[in-house]
């Protein structure tokens, strides 16, 4: 069964009406913009564990949604 995301509005919907909007934490100490770019776009976390995730309900009520989720389980919390 693939992956399903449970929305507020619409209820539970397969994966693939989602797109994945990651929360940003760039360290305070990166001060130049173009590095602030690099490292927000390419070294990303790889958290094991329970993350929190921002996903985008692109097919469906078009809202972003705040979900918490194991990255060892796929499961969202």
């Amino acid at each position: 069964m693939a992956l399903r995301i449970p929305c507020p509005t619409c209820g539970e919907r397969a994966i693939d009406e989602w797109v994945h909007g990651e929360i940003i934490n760039v360290p305070a100490e990166i001060t130049d913009p173009d590095r602030r770019d690099l490292d927000r776009g390419y070294f990303h976390n790889n958290t094991e564990g329970v993350v929190e995730e921002a996903w985008f309900h692109l097919y469906g009520c078009r809202r972003w949604i705040s979900l918490r989720r194991d990255t060892r389980t796929d499961t969202f919390l």
